[in-house]
């Protein structure tokens, strides 16, 4: 199928699209990388009278460390320069970003799609959905009104949806704080297929001695958006096995499709993460 008859519009800045999109209301879209929007749209699945290109914003196109050690990645930023991190910005901190981009699709997808684009998107099985939740990251978000920082446990409101307003951009996510010890792990029945589970861990461990003092489990596939598992949280702060962490997980969870599958898929991938993560 074609998509739907639409007007385009290229943005010089960031400021002429918000006034695009402030001016042109529910009915406009913003288009990046176009990974998602333009598939759906040729499925007719979303059908915006309006499209705003923002492909050449190069300010929103950068990824750097602030004074604070906090990373701060541009909107634009594709998932291809993260995985290659050709600067070495993100170094042992935040390298488990870098690891979870082999998840995303296949190459072409990777250099083209946007880490923005991912995240507006909303999509409850998206590595960068999970990582952005499990890792305590906060969106900047940008409209004529003004700007607003809005954490991630609050952003991802159910399928496809979040608290992005039509007349708003994202145009920054910042990880506050280090995450040596983090992996992210999936199933999908094919490589490069959306996945089916997905699971990120974030490790604390102890300085001296390296135990596991706790830490924060994240699912994907299993709600209409990415989740949190506290129960699962609970069992590594009181010194449980990654076994019993995993199972806690999937005793958590309640998919509403493939249900005992999905669960299984949980117990495996959790306690997987758990693995990797503490060997990071």
């Amino acid at each position: 199928m074609k998509p739907a008859p639409f007007a385009y519009h290229r943005a010089r800045d960031v400021d002429g699209a918000l006034r695009l999109l402030a001016d042109l209301g529910d009915d406009a879209k913003v288009v990046a990388g176009g990974q998602s929007l333009v598939a759906m749209m040729n499925y007719r699945l979303a059908r915006p009278r309006h499209l705003v290109d923002i492909a050449r914003l190069r300010e929103l196109d950068r990824m750097e460390r602030d004074s604070t050690g906090a990373l701060r990645i541009g909107a634009l930023t594709t998932h291809h320069t993260v995985e290659r991190d050709p600067r070495g910005v993100l170094g042992r901190d935040f390298a488990v970003l870098s690891r979870a981009m082999e998840w995303v699709g296949h190459l072409p997808i990777r250099t083209r799609g946007t880490v923005g684009g991912s995240l507006a998107h909303a999509d409850a099985t998206a590595e960068w959905c999970l990582l952005a939740v499990v890792l305590r990251a906060q969106f900047v978000v940008r409209g004529l009104r003004g700007e607003r920082t809005i954490p991630a446990s609050d952003f991802f409101h159910g399928y496809y949806t979040s608290d992005l307003a039509p007349d708003e951009l994202l145009v920054e996510v910042v990880f506050p704080r280090p995450a040596p010890h983090a992996a992210l792990t999936e199933f999908a029945e094919r490589r490069g297929d959306f996945a089916l589970v997905a699971a990120a861990v974030d490790l604390d461990l102890d300085v001296v001695d390296g135990t596991v003092r706790g830490g924060r489990v994240g699912l994907g596939g299993v709600a209409a958006a990415v989740v949190r598992v506290p129960e699962a949280e609970e069992v590594l702060a009181a010194g449980g096995s990654f076994a019993d962490c995993a199972a806690a997980a999937a005793a958590a969870v309640d998919p509403p499709e493939d249900t005992a599958y999905r669960k299984s898929l949980v117990r495996t991938l959790v306690q997987r993460a758990c693995e990797e993560a503490i060997t990071a």
